[in-house]
């Protein structure tokens, strides 16, 4: 992530702007440009979307968002997936989707860029648990790991044939090494 802004601003500024590609995240008063998603990146987040997906949606327990804009605690962040129950997923009052999410997902993944630090990542997870999601993922493809935020902001590491906790009511099993798994053609 870049910081696009010299001086503080305030968040109603932060959303009056024209969007970016990448998507800018506003944290903490400041504008940061997401990183230009590379190869393994992209494989995880698309894998992930699609597994979580097929395991989500066709009973209407979740929906899964790439790359979604969610405004709340005095943030805007954009995961890499974003994860929202079904039943909390904003609507217009004719029943079509909200183009603003101006709450916290049930859960966030994100997947490590090689010019990303933990620490701010880990730091969005933190205030998403702050504000209510039940789970967090932190995939670190390097030494393939996944760093888990829960909703009591404790964090645990996962490696190899460990099974990866998922929100309740989502029937999917997966462990570490499956999700790095991927990677390989």
């Amino acid at each position: 992530m870049t910081a696009i802004a010299s001086r503080p601003i305030t968040i109603n500024e932060f959303l009056q702007l024209p969007e970016t590609k990448p998507a800018s995240e506003f944290i903490n008063g400041q504008i940061t440009q997401k990183t230009m998603p590379q190869g393994e990146h992209s494989l995880l987040q698309g894998a992930l979307y699609q597994t979580i997906s097929q395991a989500a949606q066709p009973k209407k327990i979740a929906k899964v968002f790439p790359e979604l804009r969610c405004v709340f605690g005095g943030l805007a962040i954009v995961p890499d997936i974003a994860v929202f129950r079904w039943e909390r997923i904003p609507r217009l009052p004719s029943g079509r989707i909200a183009n603003r999410f101006e709450i916290h997902p049930d859960w966030v993944i994100e997947i490590l860029s090689p010019d990303q630090r933990y620490k701010q990542v880990l730091g969005k997870l933190l205030h998403c648990a702050e504000y209510g999601t039940e789970l967090g993922w932190l995939l670190d493809a390097e030494d393939e790991s996944v760093l888990v935020v829960d909703s009591d902001r404790r964090v645990k590491e996962f490696t190899n044939s460990d099974r990866l906790p998922v929100i309740t009511g989502i029937d999917l099993e997966l462990t570490v090494a499956q999700v790095f798994s991927w990677l390989c053609l």
